[in-house]
């Protein structure tokens, strides 16, 4: 079963239906999964799910990045993890990565710089965003578009992040994501 966190500031918002629901349509012919709000998300409940989704939220909509405490668990949790725009930037966070301010709206082309499972080449995906991130010692950067970083691997992990929205466009990046067995990476493309 997959865990969908909803990243959302506060349970019910207007914004869970633009941000969760688009994830669950993709992920739920796959495979089960629960959505939980990131409130919610318990510890001791996380060995139950096989991999974990962390959605978007608006580009107001920083209270996840105000309590990192919450998501300690994402250090020690041991399952495949996905965060898709603010969960990729709370996952940075977690990691005490900085955020760069970085705002990006509508189609961006996005240039893959690590071969990896779950996207490859050039293509072009929906970004709403105000923040990217460093890049860092833990986390290989997986790519880019012409503003900033869009795609990270932590590197002794199974815990990767995308900037971009896979549910509005590039689903099949959604799809690799579920059906593959881990998230291991390959060469820098040059």
């Amino acid at each position: 079963m997959i865990l969908v966190v909803d990243m959302n500031w506060k349970r019910g918002s207007l914004a869970f239906n633009e941000f969760v629901p688009p994830i669950v349509s993709v992920v739920q012919p796959l495979e089960e999964c629960v959505v939980k709000h990131f409130l919610d998300v318990k510890q001791a409940e996380l060995e139950s799910y096989s991999k974990i989704i962390l959605s978007g939220t608006t580009l107001k909509d920083h209270a996840t990045l105000k309590q990192i405490e919450k998501f300690d668990w994402i250090k020690t949790c041991g399952k495949p993890i996905l965060g898709i725009c603010a969960g990729m930037q709370t996952i940075a966070l977690v990691f005490n990565v900085p955020l760069r301010a970085c705002l990006q709206v509508g189609m961006a082309e996005i240039t893959t710089l690590k071969e990896n499972p779950l996207f490859q080449g050039k293509f072009n995906a929906y970004t709403l965003h105000n923040y990217s991130v460093e890049p860092s010692q833990n986390f290989e950067t997986l790519a880019e578009s012409t503003k900033c970083i869009q795609a990270i691997k932590h590197k002794q992990k199974n815990i990767c992040g995308v900037l971009f929205h896979p549910e509005v466009r590039n689903q099949e990046i959604l799809k690799r994501f579920i059906q593959s067995d881990s998230l291991k990476m390959g060469t820098t493309i040059s």
